[in-house]
């Protein structure tokens, strides 16, 4: 029997600009053979898919690769908003690497590229509508990473932070696709939508062994990506060996798709009493453990790396009272996921203000360098040093940073719908675990004693380049006031 499936290009128009741009990246490098044509391509290239990705799911749902009912690509607008916010991710990446870039430190053509097909990874994952494709589209977002992270030129440290991210990538790649053949073995769908209902409908499918290992595998993998506790070993070493924005990248865009894949199968596919107990105890262990490892941090970016574990464990909190949801109402369940949503965003933004603030303190193409060297920053440059323990603040969830007050907040009130309060209690008294050390980095920027000026290897003092990073600063502070102002407009967007 031939199987005719419809073709919406419209649908497709997000994933043909961010894969047009890596082309594009590609070609400019080789013809023109200018650097600075290169990043304006690629940034050019970001901002269309942005604003691609926003117009079609504007006009409301579109699916395509359809057989029936199960369709293999769905663009509404939770994929608009994930697409539309890797896209701008990209774009405030690549304006944090120019000062390296003009350095030398990395090949802008080889650069530009990777990252513009990390994008398009990013962009299809909001969309998957089956396994395949949702796992096909996490590696296209993680396979340039491996390259980036190593591509700072003379640095054993990237490698080393390039190898260790490869090896755990790969272990959680084998493991995802283990658990989507066992689902595959034992429902006959690979559609998110259908094995959701056959699951539902069919509850011994639900009691067989194989389908407990298959979710329990499928869970494992997508928690390596969001660095979830006990599987997060590599990021704090990756975090802190990768160049300053490729981490800001890994700690953002990254992070922001494997939240996409994990609530697209949590929410779609799989069983919640099955999935709620395994995200619960995952949520708990991941927010404790970062924020009590974060307190003895020395070296910046990885307290900023150990602080982005436990903000994965907030995000994860609303998905593990899905179980007791479940019993409740559909209500309580859509603020489950909402609510993740909304919070990733909220920390997304705010997680890339702060490493461009400290990007934007340290000399160019410099690693994040300790505590220490931040100390008296407000001293030598308030308005970067402002900007930054915004950021923080944010991160904190205190006021003024209202973006991540709001973001608790959204997350609280959710597992307290969901009859989760235990669960409430643990993120709130993480939450105060985390003040100690946001505000101690935030408290080091005004210290009445500043550390003298980082040199370079020639002696004379190392002034920051600003630039184009003062902008990527500027336009990320002014997005948390923003939605710490107006936090209805992700609420909004993630509840639809």
């Amino acid at each position: 029997m031939n199987v005719v499936q419809s073709v919406d290009s419209v649908a497709l128009l997000p994933a043909y600009l961010a894969a047009g741009t890596a082309v594009l990246v590609l070609i400019t490098d080789l013809l023109l053979a200018r650097p600075r044509a290169t990043v304006v391509v690629a940034a050019l290239g970001a901002l269309g898919t942005a604003v691609g990705a926003a117009l079609v799911g504007a006009g409301g749902e579109r699916r395509t690769f359809c057989v029936g009912a199960d369709c293999s690509w769905i663009f509404g607008g939770r994929a608009a908003l994930v697409g539309a916010v890797v896209a701008l991710l990209t774009l405030g990446v690549l304006g944090l690497s120019v000062p390296a870039l003009r350095a030398g430190r990395s090949p802008v053509g080889e650069f530009c590229f990777l990252l513009a097909c990390s994008m398009t990874g990013g962009v299809v994952l909001g969309a998957a509508g089956d396994l395949i494709t949702l796992i096909v589209a996490l590696e296209t977002l993680t396979l340039p990473l491996y390259v980036l992270v190593g591509l700072r030129r003379g640095s054993l440290a990237s490698a080393e932070a390039a190898v260790t991210f490869f090896v755990v990538s790969v272990v959680a790649t084998t493991l995802s696709l283990l658990g989507a053949a066992l689902l595959y073995a034992v429902t006959g769908g690979l559609h998110l939508d259908r094995l959701g209902a056959l699951l539902a409908e069919r509850a011994e499918l639900r009691d067989l062994p194989l389908t407990t290992a298959a979710v329990a595998l499928l869970l494992l993998g997508l928690a390596f990506k969001v660095a979830a506790v006990p599987f997060h070993a590599w990021a704090p070493a990756t975090y802190d060996g990768a160049p300053l924005p490729v981490a800001a990248y890994l700690s953002t865009a990254s992070k922001l798709g494997g939240v996409a894949a994990l609530l697209a199968v949590v929410q779609r596919a799989l069983p919640a009493d099955q999935t709620g107990p395994v995200l619960a105890l995952l949520a708990v262990l991941t927010m404790t453990v970062g924020n009590l490892v974060a307190l003895r941090q020395r070296r910046t970016v990885r307290l900023l790396a150990w602080s982005s574990v436990a903000q994965a464990g907030y995000i994860l909190a609303p998905l593990g009272a899905l179980a007791l949801a479940a019993g409740r109402t559909v209500e309580a369940r859509d603020a489950a996921y909402a609510a993740a949503v909304a919070y990733t965003v909220f920390f997304v933004v705010l997680e890339l203000a702060a490493f461009a603030g400290v990007t934007a303190l340290r000399p160019a193409g410099a690693d994040g360098g300790t505590l220490d060297d931040l100390r008296g920053a407000a001293r030598r440059h308030p308005w970067r040093a402002a900007a930054l323990g915004l950021a923080l603040v944010g991160l904190a969830g205190l006021p003024p940073g209202l973006a991540g007050l709001f973001a608790k907040v959204t997350v609280v009130r959710a597992l307290l719908d969901g009859d989760a309060a235990w669960l409430a209690l643990v993120v709130a008294v993480n939450a105060v675990i985390g003040l100690a050390y946001y505000l101690r980095v935030t408290a080091a920027l005004w210290a009445p004693t500043p550390a003298p000026a980082p040199t370079l290897p020639g002696g004379a003092a190392a002034v920051p380049l600003v630039g184009v990073v003062g902008v990527v600063l500027a336009v990320a502070t002014v997005a948390a006031v923003v939605l710490g102002v107006a936090p209805q407009l992700v609420l909004d967007l993630a509840g639809r």
